[in-house]
């Protein structure tokens, strides 16, 4: 699941024509480049979501679904201009929301071609797109791999009725399983489903029932995040009213402990700490944020970094239209990483995969740290042997403590 913030963080002023350093400039092409094209558009607002999107009603003058492919196409050609001349075959691009399937199949393919036009592509290349199963069928999933797209990601959530209406989202049970169906049938190489837990109102019963209605939709992939209650969203609301029950943190340990055996005995392995793959099944694009290399941020709010800088658009659909409209780069503000601050994000992104982190990133304390939690059974001791820090089961639920730990 790839998201765009609802806020976005501080920084220097971007420059108006976006322009990279020329210590960043005479980097790029030193580590692969992907793509996030963000499509800020959604039909309704889950009570859950803190994410950048906009449903009709709220998203005032000025910008459009009908206009969007145009503008997102003219950050592409910005972003060709920026990075200069180097060749840079594109090995990831995901298309994420929001929900990218509210926009016409042909205006999807216009922005993948101009990725692919503007770049090349990888051999290999890899394209995703999320989808919400009501907003697809069987002729639009055809027409998407046609157009080039070979991963889908569906937002399944639950298979219980009762959880999915309290977290506001509209497709009816079954529809997830119907669209991995037809998914298939049309060709896509990769298929995942979404999966979130810890609803209040859900049991464990109700989150098995979940877990083995995705498992039998054939997915090679499969991602299950614990519910977040985000401030500002209707679910915070209504939590705060005591209409419902926050996620209790031990139900959420239980529930990912459910989830982790009955993936793993259906075939799956985790590859990182929320995502269970089918041998081949990664999704890549995700492998490239948690492994740092280079990517472009396309849309309202959407995140890049390339060689150490890191840099995020303006925030409203309308501001970024008026921006690439005016000739200009939509960045708004920017950051360079310096040696430590880039060492701190390997422990904290690399930790979390199933490959673990090499040792050597850490500072000697934090290597001294790394020995004490294999004696507490949180790393791996085979791994640690092997020059390297892998959680265990039990510390991936407390994986936040280990980096802590770590980092000192």
């Amino acid at each position: 699941m790839d998201v765009v913030p609802s806020t976005l963080p501080d920084g220097e002023p971007a420059p108006p024509d976006g322009a990279l350093p020329e210590s960043v400039r005479s980097a790029v092409g030193s580590r692969p480049l992907s793509f996030y094209v963000h499509v800020p558009y959604c039909s309704t607002r889950c009570g859950y979501c803190d994410f950048n999107t906009y449903t009709a009603a709220e998203l005032g003058g000025g910008a459009s679904q009908a206009s969007y492919a145009g503008d997102a196409i003219a950050e592409i050609a910005l972003a060709r201009r920026v990075l200069g001349g180097a060749e840079l075959p594109v090995t990831t691009v995901f298309f994420g929301g929001g929900t990218p399937t509210l926009l016409p199949v042909a205006d999807l393919a216009a922005m993948l071609d101009a990725i692919v036009d503007n770049f090349g592509a990888a051999f290999d290349l890899e394209v995703t797109i999320e989808a919400n199963p009501e907003s697809v069928d069987a002729a639009s999933l055809e027409k998407l791999r046609a157009a080039g797209f070979n991963r889908i990601s569906f937002g399944m959530q639950s298979a219980r009725e009762h959880v999915l209406r309290i977290l506001d989202r509209r497709h009816t049970v079954g529809a997830p399983q119907q669209r991995v169906a037809e998914a298939k049938a049309a060709g896509f190489d990769h298929v995942n489903l979404d999966l979130i837990y810890g609803t209040p109102g859900e049991s464990d019963d109700d989150w098995r029932a979940s877990l083995e209605a995705a498992i039998s939709a054939g997915p090679d992939h499969v991602s299950a995040y614990s519910l977040i209650v985000e401030d500002g969203t209707a679910l915070a609301r209504r939590v705060g009213r005591g209409e419902l029950a926050a996620p209790d943190d031990d139900v959420l340990a239980d529930r990912y402990g459910i989830a982790d055996a009955t993936l793993s005995e259906a075939g799956f392995s985790w590859y990182e700490v929320s995502n269970w793959a089918k041998p081949g099944g990664e999704c890549l694009h995700n492998l490239a944020y948690w492994r740092g290399d280079d990517w472009w941020g396309i849309g309202p709010g959407a995140h890049s970094h390339v060689a150490g800088l890191r840099w995020w658009n303006v925030k409203h659909p309308t501001a970024y239209t008026a921006r690439l409209e005016a000739g200009a780069s939509p960045a708004l503000a920017r950051e360079s990483l310096d040696a430590e601050t880039r060492r701190v994000e390997r422990v904290l992104l690399e930790l979390r995969l199933s490959d673990g982190l090499d040792l050597h990133v850490l500072d000697a304390a934090g290597r001294a740290a790394a020995a004490d939690q294999v004696g507490e059974g949180l790393l791996e001791a085979e791994a640690f042997e092997r020059g390297r820090a892998v959680l265990t089961a039990p510390g991936r639920l407390l994986a936040d403590g280990v980096v802590r730990r770590l980092l000192g």
